[in-house]
């Protein structure tokens, strides 16, 4: 079983790639014109806000007593998968904007 800290920094580490990739669209999406970088815009805000949310949730299960983690673990692994299935369609919607 992994413990508090391992999870904290497998979390931290897909934040990490996402951050990379949300930048990276972001200088792709600046390049886009008219009503395409509009729409581009909007989604990659939502995707902004995704991360930050990432961000919060790593934030409080930082704060979380460890003798509490046992507790907090499963639900913390449900809410990441749901995040990351929610980013990782956001990405491929933008980036099929490129193909």
């Amino acid at each position: 079983m992994a413990t508090k800290d391992e999870y904290i920094a497998k979390f931290k580490q897909q934040l990490d790639e996402w951050e990379s990739e949300l930048d990276e669209l972001k200088e792709k999406a600046s390049a886009a014109a008219g009503e395409g970088r509009a729409r581009l815009q909007q989604q990659i805000d939502q995707l902004q806000a995704k991360w930050e949310e990432g961000q919060t949730k790593i934030g409080e299960w930082v704060d979380s007593a460890d003798d509490l983690w046992d507790d907090v673990k499963d639900e913390a692994e449900e809410k990441w998968t749901a995040l990351k299935d929610t980013v990782q369609d956001s990405v491929e919607r933008i980036k099929s904007y490129f193909a």
